[in-house]
């Protein structure tokens, strides 16, 4: 089968929860034996596992020069040329990583919407390049904040399409009232272009169909790593709590210092030390420097790791004990967990979103979600040998049987040819 994935691209600086699932997706896919064709939108995708088979589209230079200051005429094609070069993307790249749409609400409604003709001239040349390619058998696209090239797509080449819905409330809901409520609109209006919506837990599914009623086609299909390539050789000698998610204050990453604080200050887990990596943006170094102080009177027993690299997550959780993201908002899955279960590792998590679904019995769910309840769980964890170890089994059991690359690609497979002529 062929598949073309349209995907943004992020800047690869910090571990980004959407970018890595369709990383996953893609892999899982073309192990399988199938053709994948990955095509970026407004950032190129530099991370050499993640590469593009397409010209960038949509850079975000360009799209967003063009929407301020061209909405009613044409750009000037030097201008368009110097905005889409590698120095202007990679400046762009570089300074990536919000979570809000304040600034680029006319992008977003833009992408969604597909009617204006800033879009459309960009749009017009995403779907002239798939012309003059090879026809896909189908079309995944990363996010329903992409609806509008759905819509174009669907209004020129008859191609399913299949898109993934996640964390959408997070970018909409920075947005203002009016143009929140449009995108939400926008989004209904252009969900008839789309032959399926999946989601990565059943969670999401009905947080989405509550904010959303008018989805209802929404499968679950759960993510699914590599097992071989995260299993374990041995855990540390010394107990080693792991943090791997952006660093930031949404995340939960200062209060897992608070709690790291308490447990040292305790004294019961013996030698304990903690480890910190996922990345950041330059949005998130003050925050950053505060943590690094909170922790300084324990640097000798705190590793921060500063540079993100997707080469390194395998050999992150295999450096520690258990892993903890005490993340503040209600997350739709959380790939790290997932990746810590291939590598035998249990979990500390909030008993929030789809945390207590996602964990099962692989780990301890606390409440309310501060530093206090957390040092509890920890403690319970890192001081009970029996219970460590039946979290641990427990652990590798759920990533075989559901967050397993194979069984990942399979369901894809099996939801993809509902809508492909051609039975595989």
């Amino acid at each position: 089968m062929k598949i073309l994935f349209i995907i943004p691209g992020s800047g690869d600086s910090f571990y980004c929860g959407n970018c890595f699932r369709d990383n996953l997706q893609a892999s899982a896919l073309r192990k399988a034996g199938h053709t994948v064709i990955i095509m970026p939108l407004y950032l190129p995708l530099k991370h050499k596992s993640f590469q593009a088979d397409s010209p960038l589209f949509f850079p975000a230079t360009t799209f967003y020069t063009a929407q301020k200051f061209f909405s009613k005429r044409k750009m000037p094609k030097w201008l368009e040329r110097f905005t889409a070069s590698n120095a202007m993307l990679n400046i762009a790249s570089s300074m990536s990583g919000t979570t809000s749409a304040q600034g680029t609400e006319a992008m977003t409604l833009s992408m969604i919407n597909g009617e204006d003709a800033v879009f459309q001239e960009q749009a017009s040349q995403l779907i002239q390049w798939i012309k003059e390619q090879e026809k896909p058998d189908i079309i995944h696209l990363s996010s329903s904040l992409l609806l509008g090239i759905a819509r174009m797509i669907r209004l020129q080449m008859d191609i399913p399409i299949i898109c993934s819905v996640q964390d959408e409330e997070v970018w909409i809901d920075s947005m203002n009232e009016k143009d929140a409520s449009a995108a939400w609109q926008g989004i209904i209006d252009n969900s008839r272009y789309i032959d399926r919506f999946i989601t990565t837990s059943q969670f999401y599914k009905e947080f989405i169909r509550q904010r959303l009623p008018q989805l209802t086609e929404i499968d679950v299909i759960y993510p699914g790593v590599d097992r071989l390539k995260y299993a374990s050789t041995g855990y540390p000698e010394d107990p080693v709590i792991g943090f791997f998610y952006r660093m930031n204050h949404e995340n939960g990453l200062d209060i897992l210092a608070n709690a790291f604080i308490k447990l040292k200050e305790r004294g019961t887990i013996k030698n304990l030390r903690m480890k910190i990596a996922g990345g950041f943006t330059g949005k998130d170094k003050r925050f950053l420097k505060e943590i690094k102080r909170m922790l300084s009177p324990y640097k000798e027993v705190v590793e921060i790791v500063d540079d993100y690299s997707l080469e390194d997550h395998a050999g992150f959780y295999n450096s520690i004990s258990v892993l903890s993201v005490p993340i503040t908002f209600e997350e739709g899955v959380g790939l790290y967990l997932c990746e810590a279960f291939a590598a035998g590792r249990p979990v500390v998590e909030p008993a929030t979103g789809s945390f207590p679904e996602i964990v099962g019995e692989a780990g301890i769910l606390y409440e309310p979600n501060n530093s206090d309840a957390l040092a509890d769980a920890i403690e319970k964890l890192l001081t009970d040998k029996e219970l460590y170890v039946s979290y641990t089994e427990k652990a590798v059991d759920l990533s075989a049987s559901r967050y397993n690359e194979l069984v990942m690609a399979e369901n894809l497979l099996t939801l993809y040819t509902q809508f492909t002529v051609n039975q595989y």
